[in-house]
């Protein structure tokens, strides 16, 4: 009888314990970008990414529900990112103590708003797309960059895309290659743009070749007619513009070729989307124009990037498009620190995100080194053809990412 009474209080044991195990509570994960406006198109794929992530883990990690939501940091006034938003969202984030990991911002500018909120509160932030080198490298900011953004003297900012030091420095290795001699830099005077061209400029002067101009664009201007005459006249063999499809780089892209400028333009990974096509107009950038970006075009992953690739044409009935990846990325890095962290708290998360080595993800073997930047530094030209981007060569760290399968690939990359 003893024996049957502790067989049986045992099994009663197990089974609280298991349902205990079962509902342990909610962990919760947001993300942080602009849904309102053009950037839309591109954000409405992360955000695809994110849940595709969760989706493969049941949404569940030890017992804890993953509760996911998306959060949009612009406005309709602006169309685009807006400051007050963002910092909204930031402290919406840090006051709600459920809340352990915050994917985003999409624009660099937006990042160092949230950063230093979410650095006091110990709030892991990793971004599947801010570029702008001063938001983790000291020397290539502002003179109070990085520390600015970490208040608490610890890091807890990552991101899993290369950053402009990189693909800056890339484009004009392209650039020259091509047999150019005089380039002409714009940019759109915000910080991913303007941070973007001066790496560019810089890189092209070490190249050996001659800047003839370094001017900045007045956003809101209905055209750049004047500009792109200057452009043409200073006889450059290249020009490149700093900024994104949200800042005018369509209409500079279309008044350079209205103006008769037939050198080679190249913009940044901002502007790689189908939209600046639209803008631009599909025949001003046929055969001469060319998109840098942080990484491979969906047809160019291979291993468990060609598995995500698959997976979301099965899930969302569509093709990726190149940032997809990145939000799926972001969601699994912080969904393994979940599972690896020794407490499902803010402080065990960052801890472990940290951590985070060798990490076997679709874009590759890669870890996060000091700064909290990738390791990956693999990235990609591509170009115009037909209305559609094409991917043309692979540039960077070969070792970093699984190899491209080859050139001329049809893309369907968007923007940063």
């Amino acid at each position: 009888m003893n024996t049957l009474s502790t067989i049986v209080a045992a099994c009663i044991s197990l089974v609280i314990s298991a349902a205990s195990s079962a509902q342990n509570g909610t962990i919760k994960i947001v993300s942080s970008l602009p849904r309102t406006g053009s950037a839309n198109a591109q954000t409405g794929t992360i955000v695809n990414g994110i849940k595709m992530a969760i989706a493969e883990v049941g949404g569940k990690i030890d017992g804890y529900e993953i509760a996911y939501e998306d959060w949009d940091d612009a406005s309709p006034q602006r169309g685009n990112w807006d400051p007050t938003v963002e910092a909204q969202n930031a402290n919406k984030a840090v006051t709600d103590t459920t809340i352990v990991g915050y994917i985003g911002t999409f624009n660099s500018g937006a990042a160092k708003i949230s950063m230093p909120e979410l650095n006091r509160a110990g709030l892991v932030m990793i971004s599947p797309a801010n570029t702008y080198s001063g938001l983790t490298k000291p020397g290539l900011g502002e003179a109070n960059e990085p520390a600015i953004y970490r208040p608490s003297g610890k890091i807890s900012y990552f991101r899993v895309v290369p950053t402009d030091d990189l693909q800056g420095a890339v484009a004009a290795e392209f650039v020259a290659a091509s047999g150019a001699k005089r380039v002409f830099v714009l940019h759109d005077r915000e910080l991913y743009g303007k941070g973007i061209a001066e790496v560019f400029e810089r890189r092209a002067k070490e190249l050996g070749m001659e800047v003839a101009g370094l001017e900045g664009i007045d956003t809101k201007a209905a055209n750049y007619k004047s500009l792109a005459q200057k452009v043409k006249f200073s006889k450059s063999d290249a020009a490149f513009f700093g900024g994104t499809t949200q800042t005018n780089a369509g209409q500079v892209a279309k008044d350079l070729r209205s103006a008769g400028f037939t050198g080679m333009l190249v913009v940044p990974d901002g502007c790689c989307e189908e939209a600046f096509i639209q803008a631009a107009g599909a025949k001003n950038l046929e055969g001469n124009t060319f998109v840098t970006f942080g990484g491979l075009p969906p047809a160019e992953l291979t291993g468990r990037g060609a598995q995500f690739r698959d997976g979301y044409r099965k899930m969302y009935n569509a093709e990726p498009e190149a940032y997809a990846v990145y939000g799926y990325e972001c969601a699994r890095v912080l969904l393994d620190a979940i599972r690896r962290a020794a407490t499902k708290t803010r402080a065990g998360v960052l801890q472990a995100v940290a951590q985070t080595k060798d990490f076997d993800g679709a874009l590759g073997s890669w870890s996060f080194d000091a700064n909290g930047d990738t390791t990956n530094r693999v990235m990609s030209i591509n170009a115009v053809k037909d209305g559609k981007f094409v991917f043309v060569k692979r540039v960077g760290d070969a070792s970093a990412a699984g190899a491209a399968k080859g050139s001329e690939t049809p893309s369907d990359a968007p923007a940063r």
